[in-house]
């Protein structure tokens, strides 16, 4: 499990796992996940041209992931409806995904990858593109926090303080599209938002404070992904089924424990607010 040739392997998930947490909190604050379902989704198709022109299957994903999050953004303000808007994206990529696999057969077993993730065939030339692009993506939400959690949490109150909600929401929709294209080769184009809504969404069972939530999210992204590479390992099942299952547990146990503290919190408080103002 901790041989040489798992070396890039660690190495990777310890990359992807910090962006996914950090970049799903603002998916599940935002209520986003639709978006971060249809990007990888999309971008799928940036990497089967790719494949199909025998260039690097990273920069289809990037380019494709930056087309489907500008598609996003621009039709969902004109048409008012980011649903229908992400859906007439996602579908358009689709179909040109459709082509792009209908011209070739010799790619079936990156096309596998893609689809359900490899991370125990990362090369030693992608770590590089993988961590740039992963500094890229906390860069810019480092520089976005403030007014993105402003128009996330209270967009009314970010409206009447000058923050540009479209802008915000586009440049948001291009950090998940470079989130995407780093991700999608470890955990693959169909459990990805699995990573991004898991563990950021049990994170936020667990705490309202954004900071201290942003931190229990990478912490259990980072669990998630390295627990994954493990059973993987062990077991040779595919790295996303893991992904998946524990992303979806994580999010049970946040939920149950957010459950069990209500249950017990709320009983002490209620005397306080049954008692009158005059003390009877």
């Amino acid at each position: 499990m901790f041989a040489s040739f798992m070396i890039n392997t660690w190495a990777v998930a310890t990359i992807v796992a910090p962006v996914a947490g950090v970049t799903g909190f603002f998916v599940v604050l935002r209520g986003s996940a639709f978006p971060a379902h249809a990007i990888p989704k999309g971008a799928f198709a940036g990497a089967a041209g790719a494949a199909l022109l025998g260039i690097s299957t990273l920069l289809g994903l990037a380019v494709f992931s930056l087309l489907g999050a500008l598609g996003i953004g621009i039709l969902g303000r004109r048409h008012g409806r980011h649903d229908v808007a992400t859906a007439l994206t996602l579908v358009m990529m689709l179909a040109l995904g459709a082509a792009f696999l209908s011209r070739t057969t010799e790619y079936e077993p990156e096309i596998y990858s893609l689809l359900f993730g490899e991370v125990l065939g990362v090369s030693s030339a992608e770590l590089l593109p993988v961590a740039i692009l992963g500094a890229l993506c906390i860069v810019a939400v480092t520089a976005l926090y403030r007014p993105l959690t402003l128009a996330s949490a209270v967009p009314g109150i970010a409206e009447a303080r000058g923050v540009r909600s479209h802008r915000i929401e586009i440049c948001f929709l291009i950090v998940v599209a470079l989130a995407t294209a780093m991700t999608v080769p470890v955990v693959g184009a169909l459990l990805i938002f699995s990573l991004m809504i898991g563990p950021p969404a049990a994170a936020r069972s667990l705490t309202s404070q954004p900071a201290r939530a942003i931190a229990l999210s990478v912490a259990i992204a980072l669990v998630t992904v390295w627990a994954a590479i493990a059973a993987s390992y062990l077991s040779s099942w595919p790295v996303g089924f893991f992904v998946g299952t524990l992303s979806a547990l994580s999010y049970a146990t946040g939920r149950s424990w957010a459950a069990w503290h209500h249950t017990h919190t709320a009983p002490a408080a209620a005397p306080a607010l049954r008692t009158a103002p005059d003390g009877t």
